[in-house]
């Protein structure tokens, strides 16, 4: 049997992604997430959670030097708002981690290759593409490359969410049955989502779009 890891963030996409994949039921899941001083640390006790449900090993990697060294409004050493509003307005932009996913797709390579786990997955989709440069095909395609040369062994970084949208992600959720109360995506860092930041109005566009209501913000 396969064995694969998937970096699990706690949100909605990884989340779906990662009960996607048990129910296929073809291959050894684990999860790996990151702990790299991102206000919205809630997030991490969710992958808990979801790790603990589908049965999986589960490992929380701490990445301080992010927090320490590099400026994003996401992270807790700044002390920007979260801007409000749509993914697609300028302002988003702010909440760009240079670099995050080459670096915790490294990490995550690394480790998956040392368990001898032959498949990495990720749920980046089409609607993080807008803002997100390291979300983008192009970044998926070079990332491909570079981990098929990186390593003796070769492992393959999967990506099956990258053409969908949310709305779609959401439904595929909902037939599988996911718990979204265990899911989180707000930027904010408070106990409540706040509704109001990019995420935030994503996720509950999505939900709306299959003709229900955030189960976060009921």
């Amino acid at each position: 049997m396969t064995k694969a890891l998937i970096i699990l963030s706690g949100g909605l996409d990884s989340t779906v992604l990662a009960h996607q994949i048990n129910a296929a039921n073809d291959c050894q899941l684990a999860a790996l997430s990151f702990d790299y001083g991102q206000k919205h640390t809630r997030e991490l006790a969710c992958a808990s959670a979801q790790a603990s449900q589908l049965k999986i090993e589960h490992t929380i990697v701490a990445l301080p030097f992010i927090n320490e060294l590099f400026s994003s409004a996401l992270l807790s050493n700044s002390d920007a708002e979260i801007p409000h509003g749509h993914y697609q307005d300028e302002s988003m932009k702010q909440t760009v981690v240079p670099n995050r996913n080459m670096i915790m797709l490294s990490i995550a390579a690394g480790v998956a290759l040392s368990q001898d786990r032959s498949e990495l997955y990720y749920g980046a989709h089409s609607g993080d593409h807008a803002i997100y440069p390291d979300c983008r095909a192009d970044f998926v395609a070079a990332m491909q490359q570079a981990l098929g040369l990186c390593d003796w062994q070769k492992i393959a970084l999967q990506v099956p969410f990258l053409h969908l949208d949310k709305p779609e992600i959401v439904r595929r959720g909902v037939a599988l049955g996911v718990d979204f109360r265990q899911t989180w995506t707000c930027y904010t860092g408070g106990d409540q989502p706040c509704g109001k930041c990019g995420s935030c109005v994503e996720r509950s566009q999505a939900f709306a779009a299959n003709g229900l209501d955030d189960p976060l913000l009921d």
